[in-house]
């Protein structure tokens, strides 16, 4: 395991040639860009509540006799109070190694991926024929053809679809994904364009591997996927059914979610060996490195302000967050530095208890939330957060 130092961040300084930064009025909400149609997410039907899993996950990654006082610790300050799992808990012992693990990340995936981009067309009014653009985002497992291609012939999205494998980006994905989505309809606002995530997080967990990541891992990630629906500006009340590429569904839904207004990523320089995989034999060996919240207390608040100020907004203008729940520590280090009230980050609080941290997953499992209850005001200003291996942030800027 790294000696969890904190790495000492060099920030490079702007080209002498580069203009100063010039602050920007956003747009009016209907010139704001894209706007999410529908999100929707699809759970295994294995689900534990934590204390059933910390026996099973102790005997997976501990050798017999040994002390399980960091195993209860770790269990019980988690956060979490249910997950679900790709495979009844007693599968797991007889995965035996990375290729089984791998065929059964591939085979759920497919099935949770189905559903979950099937249910998203569904609440957005829409057909898989009606989709331009495919991304998708998994750090679980692999396979070529990717999920996305395997899923494309199963549910009758066009020959022509577009499509975006996304591997390597973690946690950040949901949020990255959404950028890009975001990205792609700026230039195509005729388009609509979906983001798939499918994270397997407990078919990554290494057998025998008492480290602290191992545990960490073990005791904090969940499994699940997730689709998002994104149209382009000009879709907005156009009905389908005009003979154009898509399938003629003739069904829009109502246009009632966030529009996208901008994005912002960021590298923090130096930080490589915080987070992600250490890949070998046995498989994805997860690191976890104790310095990540000293990162976001130090530097990603500063970069969070920049970002709002360059649209005349402050922190305080924020009326809904949607903050990726790496663990209740990265939560606390963000309401700190953020100085944010106590209940802004409930909704990230609340899904980290109900299904864990699924990656990807979960900044749309939090987004979906905030559609299924009291939707925002219209105007109101939103952020999805999230943080990942690299080690980066990515930030959309939404407004209802």
């Amino acid at each position: 395991m790294n000696d969890m130092r904190v790495p000492v961040l060099v920030e490079h300084a702007p080209s002498p040639s580069a203009p100063a930064s010039v602050a920007r009025r956003p747009p009016p909400p209907s010139a704001a860009g894209p706007r999410i149609a529908a999100v929707r997410c699809a759970l295994p039907p294995h689900r534990y509540a934590q204390h059933e899993l910390t026996g099973p996950i102790g005997d997976l990654c501990l050798s017999p006799g040994a002390d399980r006082a960091l195993l209860h610790r770790v269990h019980a300050s988690a956060g979490v109070r249910t997950r679900h799992l790709a495979l009844p808990i007693e599968r797991y012992a007889r995965l035996g190694d990375f290729g089984r693990s791998n065929g059964a990340w591939l085979e759920t995936g497919l099935e949770l991926g189905e559903e979950a981009l099937s249910g998203a067309l569904r609440e957005a009014g829409l057909t898989p024929a009606d989709v331009d653009l495919l991304v998708f985002a998994s750090i679980t497992g692999v396979s070529a053809p990717s999920l996305d291609a395997r899923l494309a012939g199963r549910m009758g999205l066009r020959p022509d679809v577009k499509r975006l494998p996304l591997f390597g980006l973690g946690c950040v994905a949901g949020a990255a994904g959404l950028a890009r989505v975001h990205d792609h309809l700026r230039g195509h606002p005729e388009d609509t364009a979906v983001l798939l995530t499918v994270e397997l997080c407990s078919l990554t967990l290494q057998r025998g591997d008492a480290s602290r990541a191992n545990l960490v891992a073990g005791a904090l990630f969940g499994d699940g996927a997730a689709a998002l629906v994104a149209r382009g500006g000009n879709t907005d009340g156009v009905n389908t059914d005009d003979g154009g590429s898509g399938s003629g569904s003739g069904t829009v839904a109502p246009a009632s979610g966030p529009r996208v207004v901008a994005t912002r990523s960021h590298l923090y320089p130096g930080t490589e060996g915080l987070l992600g995989w250490e890949i070998g034999a046995a498989g994805f060996r997860v690191v976890i490195d104790a310095g990540v919240p000293d990162i976001v207390r130090g530097h990603f608040g500063r970069h969070l302000r920049a970002f709002l100020a360059e649209h005349e907004l402050t922190v305080d203008d924020i009326g809904t967050w949607i903050c990726h729940p790496g663990g209740p520590r990265i939560l606390s280090a963000v309401s700190e530095t953020l100085g944010l009230s106590e209940d802004a980050l409930d909704r990230s609080r609340r899904s980290l208890a109900a299904v864990g941290n699924m990656s990807s997953v979960s900044v749309l499992h939090i987004l979906e939330d905030v559609r299924a209850r009291r939707a925002p005001e219209p105007g109101t200003w939103g952020l999805l957060l999230a943080m990942g291996p690299g080690f980066c942030s990515e930030l959309v800027l939404l407004r209802w």
